[in-house]
């Protein structure tokens, strides 16, 4: 959070957009305060403590006496994306913004749903295309894209996921089935080089699956948390990404096997 935003008046933040920065703030100092947190974004204890709360609700954060902690690393069960969006938000802006500079002009391209795919739809919203077809399962994702001009956006159909705002199942697959698509831009849930790329809904994992087949190279898009967790089902090995897009705290160790996969990686 840049200094700017640190010093901005409370009321102009939104709610929404003060507990987002609330939780970036406490990932990054690794714990903060409420007097530390009233002073930040000059508002009061109180309307901090009311946040603190909301915010380990969601396990956005933990709290703690007197202030909060990052949350506990992400487990296997689908979390919400409005929960997810909360998490790692910087890091996911810095992948999204290098994944929006490989777009080339007159292609068409697949966003995967996701709290980092999403940060592609909102860099493309600042973007100029003469001309970009995107096909996405994510309404959210079709919503940031829609009224843009030069940009078409194709909505696959199928059951509806809350908790991702995501469609799955035999009629997204039939639909993705007849496309085809230049770039792949793959939300992931867990990266484990042994194990693959995994998601926890197995409808999700099918469809994934056939957005690569349907695919010339696939983008996998995440933030470094993601490295080395496992989540139910497989959607691919990762020797068949092109490319990784993730945020430098990512474990060298981790870099150097997709490396040896054959996979390019890009820290951002």
């Amino acid at each position: 959070m840049s200094e700017d935003q640190a010093s901005a008046p409370s009321r102009r933040l939104l709610v929404e957009e003060r507990r987002r920065l609330i939780v970036e703030y406490v990932e990054d100092q690794g714990r903060a305060t409420v007097d530390e947190l009233a002073s930040r974004f000059r508002t009061s204890a109180v309307t901090i403590r009311n946040d603190l709360e909301a915010l380990a609700r969601s396990s956005a954060i933990a709290r703690s006496h007197g202030g909060a902690l990052p949350a506990p690393a992400p487990s296997t069960h689908d979390t919400p994306l409005n929960i997810k969006e909360t998490r790692y938000h910087a890091q996911k802006l810095r992948v999204g913004q290098a994944a929006a500079r490989l777009i080339n002009d007159g292609e068409t391209i697949i966003l995967d749903s996701g709290s980092t795919t999403v940060e592609i739809a909102r860099q493309i919203r600042q973007m100029k295309f003469e001309s970009l077809t995107v096909i996405t399962n994510a309404l959210n994702i079709a919503l940031e894209l829609s009224g843009l001009p030069h940009i078409r956006v194709m909505m696959l159909g199928g059951l509806l996921r809350d908790t991702s705002y995501s469609l799955v199942g035999p009629d997204a697959e039939q639909a993705l089935s007849k496309l085809s698509a230049d770039k792949l831009f793959l939300g992931v849930d867990g990266l484990d080089p042994v194990v693959g790329v995994t998601t926890p809904d197995p409808l999700e994992a099918s469809l994934n699956a056939l957005m690569i087949r349907v695919s010339r190279e696939t983008i996998a898009v995440f933030d470094a948390s993601k490295l080395g967790q496992r989540s139910l089902s497989v959607i691919t090995p990762v020797q068949h990404l092109h490319r990784v897009i993730t945020d430098s705290s990512a474990e060298a160790k981790m870099v150097e096997s997709l490396r040896g996969a054959g996979v390019e990686v890009t820290l951002v």
